[in-house]
C-alpha cells in the first residue's frame, strides 16, 4: 500500500496552458465571429445565436393567429346507434341493384343471416335478405303495389312539370359533351345500385342533366336500364347513344327538397336462386341432351364478347341467327363466370331461348322445337331518336365523335368469310 502512495505522490502535475494556446483560441473565436458576420452581410442570413430557432420557422403573427382545422371526415358507422332511424318516403323497395334483380323471381334460400346493409337500427324498414320493402310485409294487403305505382307516377309528373322544347333539349344535351364537362356516372356490372341514386342527386345540384355511361352486363337490356333510371330517380332520359345516356332532373326539381336516400354501408350477400342449366332439357331425353350440348360446342361462334363492353345488339343478333340455325354459341372467354351467367339468364328471357350449357366459357342457346320468329324489326337502333312536337325529326348537336367511345368496346362479331373481327355496330 505504501509503495502505491509513493508513486502517486511522485507524479508530475499537468502542464499549464501557455499564452500561445490562449492566443490560438481567441483567434479561432474571432474567426468564427467574423465568418458569421460575413455570412450575414453577404447572404442576409440570421445567426442561430442571435435569435432562437422558434422565431425563424414560426413567426409571431402566425403562431398567435392559427387557422382552425376542419374535423376529419368520419364515414357512417354501424356502431352509431344514438341517432333515431332514418325515415324515407320513397315509394319503392330498397335493393342493392335495381336492374340486376327481379322481384318476380323468388330465391330458394339465403347465404347467411339477414343483416341489414344499412346498419343496425339505422333505417325504419325491415331487411328481408333481398330488399327493404316500402310496406311492412306483415301489413301487406292486396292493391298495395298498384298504390305505390300510382304514387311513383304522380311524383314523377310533379317533378318533371312541362315537357322540354326541342331547343331546350338540344342545349342540355350539348352541355353534356365531354369538351364542356367531365362530370359522369359510370354504370358497371352491378347495374343501377342503390347508392348510385345519391350520386345522381349530387350531380343534379350543379347541373340540370347528368351523363351516364353504361357498360357490361346491364347493357344487354338497355330498355330496363332506362326504365329503372326514370322510375327510381324521377328523372327523364332526353338522349341515348349506345350505352351513353343523358338524364334530365325536371323543371320543378329543387335540390333543397331532394328525397332522403339512406346509404348502404356494405354489399349484401346474394341469395340462392335455382340453377340455370338443368340436367336434362325439357322435352328431351338424357342422350338427346348430351348430343345437343356436344353439337352446340362445335358450332362456329356467332360473336365474341369483350370484357366490360357494350352488348346492346346481342339480343337482335341471336334472333336473326335463329332464322337459320337452331343452336347459337357465344364466346365469352374474356368474361368472369358471374358475368356470362347473368348474360345467359337475360338472353333466356329476352330472346327467348333455352340455355344448353356454360362449359368451356361458352354460352350455348337453343331456340327450341316449336320456335316462332318474332314479328317486327330484328335490328337494334343504337341512337335514340327524339321527334319534335310538330312531327318532324331533328338530330342532336352531338356528333359521333363525342359519344362514340361506348361503341368502341362493342362486342366483336366473327366474320366467316374474312376470318376477322367486325364491330357489332354493323348489325
Amino acid at each position: 500500500m505504501i509503495p502505491l502512495l509513493r508513486r502517486l505522490v511522485r507524479r508530475k502535475p499537468p502542464p499549464v496552458a501557455s499564452s500561445s494556446s490562449s492566443a490560438y483560441s481567441t483567434n479561432t473565436l474571432s474567426a468564427v465571429s467574423s465568418s458569421t458576420s460575413n455570412l450575414r452581410s453577404k447572404y442576409s442570413l440570421i445567426s442561430p445565436t442571435a435569435s432562437p430557432r422558434n422565431n425563424i420557422f414560426r413567426p409571431e403573427s402566425e403562431s398567435k393567429t392559427r387557422k382552425q382545422l376542419k374535423p376529419p371526415y368520419r364515414p357512417p358507422s354501424s356502431l352509431e346507434r344514438s341517432k333515431p332511424p332514418v325515415k324515407s318516403d320513397l315509394p319503392f323497395d330498397f335493393r342493392f341493384s335495381y336492374t340486376e334483380s327481379n322481384h318476380k323471381v323468388r330465391p330458394i334460400g339465403l347465404r347467411g343471416p339477414k343483416y341489414s346493409p344499412f346498419g343496425p337500427d339505422r333505417l325504419d324498414r325491415v331487411w328481408t335478405g333481398v330488399c327493404a320493402p316500402a310496406i311492412d310485409p306483415k301489413a301487406w294487403a292486396a292493391g298495395v303495389d298498384e298504390d305505390l305505382a300510382e304514387k311513383r307516377r304522380r311524383m314523377w309528373e310533379q317533378v318533371q312539370g312541362e315537357p322540354l322544347t326541342e331547343s331546350e333539349r338540344k342545349a342540355l344535351v350539348a352541355n353534356c359533351q365531354r369538351p364542356k364537362t367531365k362530370r359522369q356516372i359510370n354504370l358497371g356490372r352491378d347495374g343501377l345500385t342503390h347508392n348510385m341514386l345519391n350520386d345522381i342527386h349530387n350531380h343534379w345540384k350543379h347541373s340540370e342533366a347528368v351523363r351516364i355511361k353504361c357498360l357490361g352486363v346491364p347493357t344487354v337490356d338497355m330498355k330496363n336500364v332506362c326504365a329503372q333510371l326514370e322510375e327510381k330517380s324521377f328523372g327523364k332520359i332526353i338522349h341515348r347513344h349506345g350505352g351513353l345516356l343523358v338524364l334530365y332532373r325536371g323543371r320543378n326539381y329543387d335540390p333543397r327538397e331532394r328525397p332522403i336516400i339512406p346509404l348502404m354501408l356494405w354489399k349484401p350477400q346474394e341469395p340462392v336462386y335455382p340453377k340455370l342449366i338443368k340436367t336434362t332439357i325439357e322435352g328431351l331425353s338424357i342422350d338427346e341432351t348430351k348430343e345437343l350440348r356436344k353439337k352446340g360446342l362445335s358450332v362456329p361462334p356467332l360473336t365474341r364478347l369483350a370484357k366490360n363492353g357494350y352488348y346492346g345488339s346481342l339480343v337482335p343478333m341471336i334472333r336473326d341467327a335463329f332464322l337459320c340455325d337452331e343452336l347459337v354459341r357465344i364466346d365469352s372467354r374474356s368474361l368472369p363466370i358471374s358475368d356470362y351467367k347473368k348474360i345467359g339468364c337475360k338472353l333466356r328471357d329476352l330472346v327467348p331461348c333455352i340455355l344448353v350449357t356454360f362449359e368451356k366459357e361458352q354460352i350455348v342457346v337453343w331456340r327450341g322445337k316449336n320456335y316462332k320468329p318474332m314479328e317486327g324489326d330484328h335490328f337494334f337502333s343504337v341512337v335514340e331518336t327524339f321527334h319534335e312536337p310538330d312531327g318532324g325529326s331533328s338530330r342532336d348537336p352531338i356528333g359521333d365523335d363525342d359519344f362514340s367511345d361506348s361503341n368502341r368496346s362493342e362486342s366483336r362479331v366473327l366474320d366467316d368469310k374474312n376470318h376477322g373481327f367486325v364491330q357489332g355496330d354493323e348489325f
